[in-house]
């Protein structure tokens, strides 16, 4: 009879799972998701139990190792996680290690124990709830610390009593000693305080069907596509479904693009539910993730709001998913396991029989198709709401214009009236920094990054220069290096320049820049967002940041600077993401009473793109798209992969590269396409070479059933060890 084995994930770039004898000591109950510690070549790996089996007959048992150490005394992944975990491996055909760590915030992928973190809590005796504070006049600081905890229900954490000044805890011992009180120590608390102040505003009737249409399917799996036009009240239908999934004790797992739109939806959420909310996303630290993590598997969170990764968060009771602005680009991972958030959501939602919602002012493609299709239900807002009317949009020409700082005379003109109105503005240029050129005026010599096949942005406010692709950075030269030459500009804007033109230009008006160099700190997002909403900042100035999500009644007019940055993509998503990006930027204005007006600067103010979206709108432009994509056979109309490599040396990338091919066309039916090997559009970035070859199918199981195959026929080339080599099924950046 064969030997017993558990098999474990270990984050490893390697595509199988690794049998290792139980441990020495006998364990009960389930043992898949369980974490365990396993010797791994000379080191110790903590690693997650997937499963057990029979080991291989064929492996000698002396050469099978045994488990270290069991970490769990029960199963820390939930099996349902555990399978949408498994079913990424297989669709993604990527290593199984590296895909299950991402079931686990970092601190429990290190071994650390599965339980939040502690912190004291007092709280009343029987004796002590029933006590007058009257009784303690003759000990001043007991009856104060009585009455507190009274008020409060009879327990407060350590945190909220060190107003009570210094000794207050040597006060607090005589009264356990007294019997009226005792300390326990409790996990740290990581819900929200929420405390509704409306009890959810009225739905017009393009609202209320919506929520009917979604409510009739919250007892298994269903898809819906919400779309509504910026300020539609897209939030108001969020809540509420969410009140009903909450009233049937329910959790909702809400899913947005950006840290930078979670504060905002947040407090609304707080205004609104009754509900222990909690957040999860990059910008906490490991030991919030870790509480949160463990709070929504364990049910003691009933609203989760979380990035990307929030989609691996384990619900106890989950009822609800929705993901906004679902069209966001962000919701792909762009490197290691590149996995989408918003096909993923669909997959665990049809796994767990949920509802998921997807809502957008401009849908992708590929959902606009779905929803087409029959797959989703497609519902719509298509005005907004209340008393808001759809902005004014004109296109400036910029051909034959003087512009200061690149902004032209129509828009600083409109600028002084939005401003004169006591208004707030909004100037949008997708490109921070000073200036994205330094070049010498005497010999034409321009700053280059030394790693990247792309030139270095000039920052004037830290005097560097900076490459937004490798993150290379060096000084502000004083001279030409070529020729010595002390006549250096700069050409082009970024919203650094923006910044300084309008602050010179309108020196008594508020002015707040919004862009990554602006909010690298922790809370400073938040502030600069809570000065525009306050009024104490009257002109914005961001990158695509500020692009969707914000809501601000007092802005009446958005300026785009530089609308031809997207209309000269060579990559096929370029105009969808254009289209976008205009729709979403000039959504922000007139979303309260007043009227709203766009300006869109262009040396192109005929092109089509511009034409569609100003007179038909994003519909229109989505028609259009879509009857393109079809005859051009792109997606959603057909099915990719990318197999990219790099690697410090040319020769070696087109090496695997070729031999890929070779062996790949052997493999490939006559339904897929592949082709390549080509340079990426940057060949060279952070020192690297980079190349890549595109597989295109009519079908996905054609698709699929040549990566199962290939990828691990890859994995044993004597080629692909001097090259970093990657699997991207349904790319959205071929670049």
């Amino acid at each position: 009879m064969s030997e017993t084995v558990w098999r474990v994930a270990i984050p490893s770039p390697l595509r199988r799972l690794f049998d290792y004898l139980p441990p020495d000591t006998p364990v009960s109950g389930p043992v898949a998701g369980r974490r365990v510690r396993v010797p791994f070549g000379s080191r110790q790996l903590v690693g997650l139990v997937v499963e057990t089996g029979e080991a291989d007959p064929a492996m000698p048992r002396s050469r099978l190792r045994r488990i270290s150490r069991l970490l769990d005394e029960a199963p820390v992944v939930p099996a349902d996680m555990l399978r949408l975990a498994l079913w990424s491996v297989s669709y993604y055909h990527h290593p199984p290690g590296e895909v299950l760590e991402h079931l686990l915030p970092v601190a429990l992928r290190r071994g650390e124990a599965a339980t939040r973190s502690a912190e004291r809590w007092w709280q009343l005796s029987e004796e002590g709830r029933h006590l007058s504070p009257g009784d303690l006049a003759r000990a001043p600081r007991q009856q104060r610390i009585l009455a507190r905890l009274q008020q409060a229900g009879g327990a407060l954490p350590a945190a909220e009593l060190q107003d009570l000044g210094e000794g207050w805890q040597g006060v607090m011992r005589r009264m356990e000693e007294k019997g009226l009180v005792a300390g326990e120590e409790r996990g740290l608390t990581v819900a929200l305080p929420s405390e509704p102040v409306d009890g959810g505003v009225a739905l017009n009737e393009r609202q209320q069907t919506a929520v009917e249409a979604i409510s009739s399917h919250l007892d298994g799996f269903s898809c819906h596509l919400l779309e509504g036009v910026t300020g539609s009240g897209k939030t108001e239908v969020y809540l509420a479904l969410m009140r009903r999934i909450l009233a049937q004790g329910r959790q909702c797992l809400v899913l947005v693009p950006e840290i930078a739109l979670t504060p905002q939806l947040t407090q609304r959420f707080r205004d609104s539910l009754p509900a222990r909310i909690g957040l999860y996303h990059s910008g906490m630290n490991e030991r919030e993730r870790r509480d949160t993590w463990l709070a929504a598997r364990d049910g003691e969170l009933d609203v989760l709001i979380g990035t990307r990764s929030a989609v691996f968060l384990p619900l106890k009771h989950p009822g609800l998913m929705i993901l906004d602005e679902e069209h966001d680009p962000a919701f792909k991972q762009q490197d290691g396991f590149r996995y989408s958030a918003r096909d993923l959501a669909l997959v665990r939602a049809r796994q767990q029989a949920l509802p998921v919602v997807l809502g957008s002012a401009t849908p992708s493609l590929e959902s606009l198709r779905n929803a087409r299709d029959g797959r989703y239900q497609a519902l719509a807002l298509p005005k907004r709401a209340g008393k808001a009317k759809p902005p004014l949009i004109r296109t400036v020409d910029l051909r034959g214009q003087d512009l200061d700082g690149g902004l032209s005379g129509q828009l600083l003109t409109a600028l002084d009236r939005h401003l004169r109105a006591g208004n707030q503005a909004l100037l949008f240029l997708n490109r921070r920094g000073y200036a994205p050129v330094l070049i010498c005026n005497q010999c034409g010599w321009t700053a280059d990054c030394s790693r990247c096949d792309a030139r270095m942005t000039y920052h004037r406010g830290r005097g560097s220069l900076d490459c937004h692709h490798c993150g290379n950075s060096r000084r502000l030269p004083r001279a030409c290096p070529e020729c010595a030459s002390e006549k250096l500009g700069v050409a082009g804007q970024g919203t650094e320049k923006l910044e300084q033109v309008l602050s010179r230009r309108f020196p008594d008006v508020g002015v707040v820049r919004i862009d990554r160099d602006t909010t690298r700190r922790r809370g400073e997002m938040d502030a600069r967002l809570q000065a525009a909403r306050e009024g104490r900042a009257r002109l914005l100035i961001g990158t695509q940041m500020l692009a969707k999500g914000h809501d601000f009644p007092d802005l009446t007019l958005v300026g785009l600077v530089d609308a031809d940055q997207g209309l000269m993509s060579a990559d096929f998503r370029g105009p969808e993401r254009t289209a976008q990006l205009i729709t979403q930027v000039a959504g922000r204005a007139g979303r309260g009473e007043k009227p709203g007006e766009v300006l869109i600067q262009t040396r192109v103010p005929d092109h089509p793109l511009l034409e569609t979206l100003i007179q038909g709108g994003y519909g229109a432009f989505a028609d259009a798209a879509l009857r393109e994509r079809n005859e051009a056979g792109f997606p959603p109309y057909s099915h990719l992969a990318l197999l990219r490599a790099e690697a410090h040396q040319r020769e070696a990338v087109n090496a695997f590269l070729e031999e890929a091919v070779d062996e790949g066309s052997r493999r490939a039916s006559q339904e897929l396409l592949l082709m390549g090997p080509v340079p990426a559009p940057m060949e060279r970035r952070a020192g690297r070479y980079r190349a890549q070859v595109l597989i295109q199918a009519e079908a996905r199981p054609a698709l699929h059933a040549l990566l199962r195959d290939w990828a691990p026929w890859l994995e044993g080339l004597k080629s692909a060890r001097k090259v970093r080599w990657s699997l991207d099924v349904d790319p959205i950046d071929l670049f």
